[in-house]
């Protein structure tokens, strides 16, 4: 018999009367972001979800970041798994908590085994916290250690969920030293999303898998991603308000940021601009070298790593992103939900985000050539895109709110824990 006591579920509906109970370590204190509230008629099973991913400046733990803010607005226990806390996470939210995967480092051991370690806490979080179920994004490893956590809890249930996000699949998964393994762990899986009608096809093809997969696309908090441009922010970056070109990456080499600082300096080159750099990386040195080639110091800010991009993202007037690959383009949705239009490379999940001529524009990888035409078109105008840029966001609401695509997941989820259920009965 389990030694757990499972506690009366609450409903959605039910959250408002849940909140005088006693809660576990967490804090009280509002967390003062704007999230995106259900829909008034669904009523969805609160769950306690642990989700493990990478906490690091990328899209996969950008996303499962923000989709468990998500569902903690809508009431569910949240519990990150990963060996830091996320960047984007707000532990001041009432139903989110944070559990660190501690890695012990031996003589013997050339690589600390943390795929071993984080199976371990996946199944310690699921004993302490009575876990419906695991949610981990990007496959390598994290779905390797939630089927050893779910196997270690057995008998009790504790399915698990796989989010493909891209180059888990693209090039670290198909890598023939990792390629048996992910596509054991992926059909394995209790269930798996991919991020992108691409991806799917990709992971479809490239590792046969058999299993059916889910589509639940990358979203954007629509309220919290609007246009408010910071005055006294765009005069710091652009005193005599020059357009603002914007990127913002894990500045890995798959990005191509030396491509947006060659765009920039073919359109420099025709107007007055400057460009604004977010994030930070391995590609970073090469920018800031090519920028000083150019004699661009004066005219590129490199801003670091940022939380609350929402913030910078409204003062832009273009966006670049001229990534080699791109399995979706979360950074091209947040610009767009900001009323930024986007010039983007026709890869990947890209054109599943971005329409070609309408909400921005797409050009092949390299070709800086035509993206420095674009962008010198779109900001020689009166209104510098502003019409574009509505239609962006327009857009980005129709098919990519976060309002819209969270249900989706909790769907999934109450579909996944009721195939579970009638699987071991």
């Amino acid at each position: 018999m389990s030694r757990f006591l499972w506690p009366e579920r609450l409903t959605v509906s039910k959250v408002a009367a849940s909140a005088a109970l006693p809660r576990r370590h967490s804090s009280s204190k509002p967390h003062g972001r704007c999230v995106s509230l259900p829909p008034a008629t669904e009523t969805i099973e609160t769950m306690r979800i642990g989700i493990t991913c990478y906490p690091t400046y990328g899209g996969s733990g950008v996303v499962a970041t923000e989709l468990g803010q998500e569902l903690a607005a809508r009431g569910h226990d949240v519990h990150f798994i990963s060996y830091a806390p996320p960047i984007r996470m707000n532990l001041n939210d009432p139903h989110i908590f944070f559990h660190e995967v501690e890695v012990a480092s031996y003589p013997l051991f050339d690589h600390p085994p943390y795929a071993l370690a984080l199976a371990t806490k996946m199944l310690e979080v699921f004993e302490a916290e009575a876990l419906d179920l695991l949610h981990v994004h990007y496959a390598i490893p994290h779905s390797v250690s939630a089927m050893l956590a779910r196997s270690m809890a057995a008998p009790r249930r504790l399915p698990f969920i796989t989010t493909l996000h891209g180059t888990d699949i693209t090039l670290v998964g198909s890598n023939r030293s990792y390629l048996p393994i992910t596509k054991f762990s992926i059909e394995q899986s209790d269930g798996v999303t991919s991020i992108s009608r691409y991806l799917l096809n990709q992971t479809l093809r490239d590792f046969d898998i058999k299993r059916p997969i889910e589509v639940i696309p990358n979203f954007v908090n629509c309220d919290l991603y609007t246009r408010q441009p910071n005055v006294a922010q765009r005069a710091k970056w652009a005193p005599a308000g020059e357009p603002i070109l914007m990127h913002l990456s894990n500045f890995r080499p798959v990005k191509r940021i030396t491509d947006a600082v060659e765009i920039f300096a073919q359109v420099r080159a025709k107007m007055p601009a400057k460009l604004v750099l977010v994030g930070d990386g391995p590609e970073r040195g090469a920018a800031e070298f090519l920028v000083r080639k150019k004699k661009l110091q004066k005219d590129v800010h490199f801003l670091g790593k940022q939380d609350q991009v929402y913030r910078l993202l409204s003062d832009a007037d273009l966006f670049l992103l001229p990534s080699q690959l791109e399995s979706f383009g979360l950074a091209a949705l947040e610009a767009m939900a900001c009323e930024v239009p986007v010039i983007a490379t026709n890869v990947g999940g890209v054109p599943e985000v971005v329409e070609h001529n309408v909400d921005g524009y797409l050009v092949e990888p390299g070709d800086v050539a035509t993206a420095a035409k674009y962008a010198v078109d779109l900001l020689s105008r009166a209104d510098r895109g502003r019409e574009m840029g509505q239609l962006a966001r327009l857009n980005a609401k129709k098919k990519f709110c976060a309002n819209d695509v969270i249900p989706s997941y909790e769907r999934y989820y109450q579909r996944v824990l009721s195939e579970s259920r009638t699987a071991s009965a």
